[in-house]
């Protein structure tokens, strides 16, 4: 078990607690073959070579006409024969003398004896018959796809480690791929702690709060593409939260996800069960909102899992999960993750901070007929408003040694659309 350093106990910068659990998690072992249609949002477990080129021919760029380039160094107007047509998937079979063009369609086989295509709308004439091509409109090789430009034969078309979209799916489409092989999912458990938390559905006692979190943490989890294991509300009580850190054992969990109890309150209990089971990297952060926030290692079953403990505070929360929790997933899932991209905006308030800690703001980011964007923010900034998170559309990041921000200065915003 190791003990807090005393930078710890004060309160971590956000960049070394980040840095602390990046070096801490591990991608889990094993993998599933499965259907593309089911792989998105999963990451690729070994390398995809190309089994064939994309394109496998070389094909037309446009529609038009094709020829030999090589006469287009004569200059002048040209007139050429059309001896047939080529369309997509029905190749030109014939041959193609000097003088003479084949008509060919988008995506067709270049026929054998040309490397040229002039699109329909820059041809002087055209009929059945006859082309006619006015000097200069285009060079020799122009509008032809080389077979292999897109994908090539026997090279790596998707590394392992590659977090699988839409655009992936569909480029492993092209390979003729109907199945890949993916690490397995990392199966999340998760509970909020507190006697004040009721379940939604169930009558409000007095004193109490319906527990939001779990829903928020479940929607965060299926979006990262992890398997969540949601194990309700556990009571302020050191016997039942180890009960339930057993339970996330039994359920082969490979991280545990709690809400609420990490602060330094008379029945804040999760750094002391961490302490307990295992141990604790850190538990206070430089930041706001969120300083609450523990990350160690639990030992439960003959397993060891990572534990993440975010504060209760809704808007906390989620803030600790997309700072932290989110990296520390995608590399348990066996993606590399990439750093978080900042955008700036210029900010259309003053905003007061204090150097020495990093501050997260809900805003509402704007973008003008110039392109030019522009960030207020979404009113009240307190922790517990998860009112503030639905109508925001960014996380104003403020860095640990910035200070106030004038109206009119350029911030870091988190835009949270395509945010997994």
């Amino acid at each position: 078990m190791s003990t807090p350093s005393p930078e710890t106990a004060v309160g971590l910068p956000v960049s070394a607690a980040q840095d602390m659990i990046a070096n801490a998690v591990q991608p889990v072992t094993g993998t599933n073959t499965v259907l593309l249609h089911e792989a998105l949002g999963r990451v690729l477990a070994v390398d995809v070579v190309a089994p064939i080129n994309v394109p496998a021919h070389d094909n037309s760029a446009m529609d038009g006409y094709a020829f030999a380039g090589a006469v287009l160094a004569a200059g002048g107007t040209l007139t050429f024969s059309v001896v047939g047509i080529a369309l997509a998937g029905r190749a030109w079979a014939g041959t193609v003398a000097p003088g003479e063009c084949v008509r060919i369609m988008t995506g067709a086989v270049m026929p054998a004896d040309c490397d040229t295509v002039v699109p329909q709308e820059l041809t002087l004439t055209s009929s059945a018959d006859h082309m006619t091509l006015a000097a200069d409109v285009v060079r020799a090789g122009d509008n032809r796809r080389h077979a292999g430009e897109d994908l090539a034969l026997g090279k790596v078309a998707l590394a392992r480690g590659r977090l699988l979209r839409p655009a992936e799916l569909g480029l492993l489409a092209s390979l003729g791929l109907t199945e890949v092989i993916v690490h397995r999912r990392v199966r999340v458990a998760f509970f909020s702690t507190g006697d004040e938390i009721c379940a939604p559905g169930e009558p409000l006692r007095t004193g109490s709060v319906y527990d939001s979190n779990r829903t928020t943490i479940h929607g965060m989890l299926l979006r990262l593409g992890c398997e969540p294991l949601d194990l309700g509300i556990v009571a302020d009580d050191p016997a039942a939260l180890q009960a339930a850190l057993e339970r996330a054992s039994l359920l082969e969990a490979d991280a545990v996800i709690t809400s609420g109890g990490v602060s330094v309150g008379e029945a804040d209990y999760i750094r002391q069960i961490m302490t307990q089971m295992g141990e604790v990297n850190f538990w206070k952060l430089l930041m706001r909102p969120g300083r609450p926030m523990a990350f160690g290692q639990i030992e439960a079953g003959g397993s060891t899992l990572h534990l993440f403990g975010l504060p209760g505070n809704p808007v906390a929360a989620m803030v600790s999960f997309y700072f932290f929790v989110r990296e520390a997933l995608l590399r348990m899932m066996g993606a590399t993750p990439e750093p978080l991209m900042l955008l700036q905006a210029r900010s259309l308030v003053a905003m007061r901070k204090k150097p020495g800690r990093t501050e997260y703001q809900r805003g509402i980011v704007s973008t003008d007929a110039t392109g030019a964007r522009s960030v207020r923010i979404t009113g009240s900034q307190g922790a517990g408003i998860l009112r503030s998170m639905s109508e925001a559309n960014c996380i104003v990041v403020l860095g640990h040694e910035q200070g106030n921000v004038d109206a009119g200065e350029a911030v870091d915003v988190l835009l949270f659309d395509g945010l997994y």
